[in-house]
This record gives structure tokens, C-alpha cells and sequence, in this order.
């Protein structure tokens, strides 16, 4: 492997270069497998000698342990190593029918990475997240979403003007430290469920476009936790949607 190729890969792990290239590294071999299976373009992929499953049928490269370290973001290099292509967002409009996640500038890349993870868990398929949202391009966050990523859309958007401009019929949701207890509320198959910043919450530009505020209500009389992590949150609310809705 030349300088300049890998050059190339550590650059990817900065946004800029991630933005400017339209590309982004994933490794891991179960990861890879699962963006190959989901579709995505490859632009490249590097493997070692000792790799458990072989990419050579679709272009992989054999490079030594030290090149690929020398790649990695891994403090221990997985065997294979790739670059994708960063695909498109959808627009949510066509999604109508559908349960949406929206972030509201959730600024840590292991949260956004679970909460993709438990959204192809609980099926849904399209995250909505405002530009000041951690990257779920960045090594960190790909590496949480344990090949979730291929499976769940990720948008980034201006979610005021995103949410203004949805129809009236589709509900948003948003999670609040003071609302309706989620688990006595009316819930639909369909709707956007909007979540806040780790420590301020959901903005309140972007809160405006709630219809239905929802609280997960403390089951420790001395309530001395004061919130629950996002990610946390985020699976609660998805589980009782669909618990109700299946």
C-alpha cells in the first residue's frame, strides 16, 4: 500500500474529507458483510492474510497486519477494512405510513450509533438528524451501529423547516422530562419520534412542531436520577410503539 492510498483512508476519518469525498471507512468483517449485502457501492477494500471470511470475489486487496493497522481507527485492527460510498437520504414525505426517528443534536457518536442499531431493531428505517447531530459516518458511530447502518437511512437536515413542512396527519412526538406518560398515551403505527441533546434537550425551534409530548416516568420513588441516557430513552418509546401497534 502507497502513502498517498493511505493518505486517503486516515483522512477519512475527519468529516471535511468524509463530506468531500462522499465516502466513509467501515471494518470489521460482519460490518462490511452487511453494507455489501444492503447494497452499498465499494471503492475499495483492504483484508489481511489471516481474515475469517475473504472479500477477494468483490476487489479485496491483501495487505500486511501493519499496513493495516497503520489504517485503522481501531486501537486493535480488525483483518479487513473498507471504503463506501456514502449513500443519499430519503425524503420523509414518502415515508407517511412509517415510524420515524428525529434527532435533535445528539452530540455523541456511541449514541447515535445505539440508536441506529436499535432502530433496525425495532424497524425503523429512517433516522432524521439536525446538521449539529454527531456524524453516523464516523468511525465511532459506524462501529456502534454493529452493521446496522446499512439497514437504517440516516438524513441530516434543518429539522424546523423539515418538520414545518410535513403533513398535518403525521404526528411528532417528542421526549420530554414533563408530557404524558408514554405508556398510557396514544400511540400510532406511524409518526416521528423526536429526541433532544444529551444535556439541554430538544431546542425550542424544533419543539414547536411537537403534537404529543411523551415522558418515561420514574418507577424509583426517590427519583434521584435526574434523566435517562437518550439512547435509553430512544429504545423505551420504540419498544412501546411497537408493543402497542403489532
Amino acid at each position: 500500500m502507497n502513502r498517498q492510498t493511505r493518505k486517503y483512508i486516515n483522512s477519512l476519518a475527519i468529516k471535511k474529507y468524509r463530506d468531500r469525498e462522499g465516502c466513509f471507512v467501515v471494518e470489521g468483517e460482519k460490518s462490511l458483510s452487511e453494507f455489501i449485502r444492503s447494497g452499498f457501492k465499494i471503492k475499495a477494500i483492504y483484508q489481511t492474510e489471516n481474515a475469517g471470511i475473504s472479500f477477494r470475489d468483490v476487489g479485496a486487496v491483501e495487505i500486511s497486519d501493519s499496513e493495516m493497522q497503520q489504517i485503522s481507527n481501531l486501537k486493535t485492527a480488525s483483518p479487513v477494512l473498507a471504503v463506501l460510498e456514502i449513500p443519499a437520504g430519503k425524503n420523509p414525505e414518502h415515508q407517511h405510513n412509517e415510524l420515524i426517528i428525529a434527532l435533535d443534536d445528539i452530540q455523541d457518536p456511541g449514541n447515535l450509533g445505539t440508536i441506529i442499531r436499535l432502530a433496525d431493531w425495532f424497524g425503523v428505517g429512517q433516522i432524521l438528524c439536525s446538521p449539529f447531530t454527531a456524524d453516523a459516518y464516523s468511525p465511532k458511530t459506524v462501529q456502534a451501529t454493529m452493521g446496522s447502518l446499512a439497514r437504517v437511512s440516516v438524513t441530516y437536515s434543518h429539522l424546523p423547516d423539515l418538520l414545518g413542512s410535513l403533513n398535518e396527519q403525521i404526528p411528532v412526538y417528542g421526549a420530554f422530562l414533563n408530557g404524558e406518560p408514554v405508556y398510557g398515551a396514544d400511540l400510532t403505527h406511524n409518526g416521528i419520534i423526536l429526541l433532544g441533546n444529551e444535556g439541554k434537550g430538544i431546542s425550542p425551534g424544533t419543539g414547536k412542531f411537537v403534537t404529543r409530548r411523551l415522558y418515561i416516568p420514574p418507577f424509583n420513588s426517590n427519583k434521584l436520577a435526574e434523566s435517562l441516557n437518550v439512547a435509553l430513552a430512544a429504545a423505551i418509546i420504540c419498544s412501546e410503539f411497537r408493543r402497542r401497534t403489532i
